[in-house]
């Protein structure tokens, strides 16, 4: 029988082979904070206070470039956009939580662990499983964790990372390891194609607009061979 204890590790041990690449991530995050000239407590607070690498990432760049706040909130909020699409697919699955529940787990919401989660909640879809908010906070609070230590170490040995190292590959390498898995279906794999295909050609749109549409586009087009299949 499944305890609230057993649920939670369930999730630590489902998330723990992703570590892999969110480690290098961290580590980048750690050079980019050095070079931008950040000092060492404030670009460790926006583990904290974002949570959320790509972000992390772009504001970090535009910080050392003496970018206007109002271009960095914004294009932060772009790139976060993705997290709406995120929690529309994952609210269904959690409106019997209190709302405490439901803010520590939007809190704790990575691209990881939405990957992971919501794998868990379809699969339970015919037969509820009352502990799956359990399994949710496990794939978070390691993520979280994880985050905060290889961060906090990313930002005060940066300076001494080589560049050629090659970390900036284990992002893209991070969210291929992610995705695949979870491509089962004709529409799965086709909005997948899409959005791959129109990421790279709006690759130069400015403010990262380019990913927004991919994901948009590739949403449409899932949707359209999924209701012509059925």
């Amino acid at each position: 029988m499944q305890t609230k204890l057993s649920a939670f590790w369930a999730g630590v041990r489902i998330t723990a082979p992703l570590l892999l690449g969110v480690v290098p991530f961290a580590l980048v995050y750690g050079v980019v904070v050095n070079r931008a000239g950040l000092p060492p407590s404030i670009g460790w607070a926006m583990s904290q206070i974002i949570f959320a690498g790509s972000s992390q990432l772009i504001t970090a760049r535009l910080v050392g470039e003496g970018t206007p706040i109002l271009t960095i909130v914004l294009t932060a909020a772009i790139i976060n956009l993705r997290h709406m699409l995120y929690s529309a697919s994952i609210a269904p699955y959690m409106q019997h939580l209190s709302r405490k529940w439901r803010a520590l787990l939007a809190y704790l919401l990575t691209d990881e662990g939405y990957a992971v989660g919501i794998s868990h909640y379809v699969m339970y879809k015919a037969k509820p499983n009352p502990l799956s908010h359990w399994f949710f906070f496990g794939c978070g609070a390691t993520m979280w964790l994880t985050w905060q230590i290889v961060t906090g170490i990313g930002i005060f040995i940066g300076g001494q990372i080589p560049a050629s190292w090659g970390l900036d590959f284990a992002v893209p390498l991070t969210f291929i390891a992610i995705v695949f898995p979870a491509l089962r279906h004709k529409a799965d794999m086709v909005a997948a194609a899409v959005a791959g295909v129109v990421a790279v050609v709006a690759f130069a749109m400015p403010l990262k607009l380019g990913l927004i549409v991919a994901t948009l586009l590739g949403i449409a087009t899932g949707m359209l061979v999924e209701a012509k299949f059925k």
